[in-house]
């Protein structure tokens, strides 16, 4: 075999195993690329839901604070009908 043919041949080689390295390679970029978007998406989702969390807090405060008026008005309301029924 010449020197030109071992060259090649070492080349075709290197190339071989080049391409073996490669591929892993190419596969984990595009899973990266999917990893991405998904991470994406749920930084999106979980913003929406923090939100609504907001919204929903501030509905609590607003229901607690309607409940405890009706409470004030319902012992307001006990104290005169035990008043007017003379206890």
């Amino acid at each position: 075999m010449t020197e030109l043919d071992e060259k090649a041949q070492r080349l075709a080689v290197a190339l071989d195993r080049l391409e073996e390295m490669a591929l892993p390679l190419a596969a984990a970029r595009t899973q990266a690329a999917k990893d991405a978007a998904e991470i994406a998406q749920l930084r999106e989702e979980r913003d929406s839901l923090l939100a609504r969390i907001a919204e929903l807090e501030d509905e609590s405060r607003a229901l607690a604070s309607v409940t405890e008026e009706v409470e004030g008005r319902l012992d307001g309301a006990i104290v005169e009908i035990r008043a007017a029924l003379g206890r």
